[in-house]
């Protein structure tokens, strides 16, 4: 039987649905969508670990949650943006879970043949589909196939800003969607000289400047904190980009 989410799929086309959103190129992100579900969809997990082996996998799990724990409560509502298949996702929810129960996880993604993948493999997760520059009117389109919050207590992201054509915005959609003493935690590759990972890999950005970073997270919240993860990076065919992560606290 068909899921409300892969019915909505074959409704709504992507193009139109991110012009639904105010995507600064629908074209250009359907097109990304098409590159995600040709070559990565089905073996996204796969792929990931590839880059980063297990151990430098659970070094991130462990920046993201180490993060997150200190503002979330039994009950509280957690979004990941850009989740891809869940890989991170469902590694993040079941390390908070054991330390804090009953946190329910959401899953946002632009690729349905991602979200489709999630739902399939990880049923502990809510996936919706969306775009980090617009999280706020994302909900509101999710409504129509599934029950999301208004707001969310704790928002994350594992390596999807390279692919944002926005990130300015990203950090301000985020900022939008976040609880008051909320917590968000973004992680990425720091600048990086692979030219070809634009088509490789569908990156729009080469990497992030940690400055420019503090700048983008420094605009949007009221405690920012900003650092390289040593000893981990990931690899592509023999080249590798540094990771950072930033934790930032919304105060009101």
């Amino acid at each position: 039987m068909s899921s409300n989410l892969e019915k909505y799929f074959k409704i709504v086309k992507p193009e139109d649905f991110f012009r639904k959103l105010n995507a600064e190129n629908p074209r250009t992100l359907a097109n990304a969508v098409e590159h995600f579900t040709a070559k990565e969809a089905e073996k996204r997990d796969t792929i990931t670990l590839g880059y980063f082996g297990k151990e430098g996998t659970n070094r991130i799990v462990d920046a993201v949650t180490e993060r997150l724990v200190p503002s979330l409560q039994t009950g509280s509502k957690v979004l990941d943006v850009g989740a891809g298949s869940g890989f991170f996702t469902s590694k993040i929810a079941k390390v908070v879970n054991n330390k804090i129960p009953n946190v329910s996880f959401y899953a946002m993604d632009a690729t349905p043949a991602m979200l489709l993948a999630l739902q399939k493999n990880h049923t502990e997760l809510t996936p919706f589909w969306g775009i980090a520059e617009n999280i706020e009117d994302s909900l509101k389109q999710a409504g129509s196939y599934v029950q999301v919050p208004d707001q969310f207590d704790a928002v994350f992201s594992t390596l999807m800003l390279h692919h944002s054509a926005k990130p300015e915005k990203a950090f301000e959609s985020i900022n939008r969607i976040l609880a008051p003493n909320g917590s968000a935690v973004v992680l990425d590759l720091c600048e990086h000289k692979f030219e070809e990972f634009r088509t490789e890999l569908a990156d729009v950005h080469l990497g992030f400047n940690l400055d420019y970073i503090r700048g983008l997270a420094e605009a949007e919240f009221s405690e920012v904190s900003i650092v390289k993860i040593p000893g981990i990076s990931c690899s592509s065919s023999g080249r590798s980009a540094e990771i950072f992560v930033v934790s930032m606290k919304k105060l009101i």
